[in-house]
């Protein structure tokens, strides 16, 4: 039986990053979700963690405008307490924005697809109720 197709492709702060560096890989499977109709998510706080320093600003507000930036909200904030909590008691210090952003990868349209380097702690927030692609 076929997958589901995806309803939502949510980028992390790696893949958000590729895509701001224009790396040809990422800007093929942002251009591939689109053509068949999948929107691209990223939550506001990986916005801050994927930019630094040398972040073209103009090319951040041009990527982000073709990009679903989604807002962190009280629920989500709830929903990570719990997921850091579910996965073992994981620190809110270390695990904070990786577990805001799960729980807003949770509250999108599923199936979600996420777009990540670090499947370890996607897998311990989410278990199976996202789909990881390693970036």
């Amino acid at each position: 039986m076929k997958a589901p197709t995806a309803r939502s492709l949510v980028l992390d702060p790696q893949a958000l990053s590729l895509l701001l560096r224009n790396d040809r890989g990422m800007v093929t499977r942002i251009e591939a979700a689109r053509r068949v109709g999948v929107p691209v998510r990223v939550s506001a706080l990986t916005v801050v963690e994927a930019a630094y320093g040398k972040t073209d600003t103009a090319r951040l507000h041009w990527v982000l405008s073709r990009l679903q930036v989604q807002d962190v909200t009280q629920a989500d904030s709830l929903t990570a307490v719990q997921l850091l909590s579910d996965a073992g008691g994981l620190h809110g210090h270390k695990y904070a924005i990786d577990a805001l952003v799960a729980a807003m990868a949770l509250r999108v349209p599923a199936p979600v697809v996420v777009l990540t380097s670090d499947r370890d702690d996607w897998s311990r927030l989410c278990g199976d109720r996202v789909q990881i692609k390693d970036v």
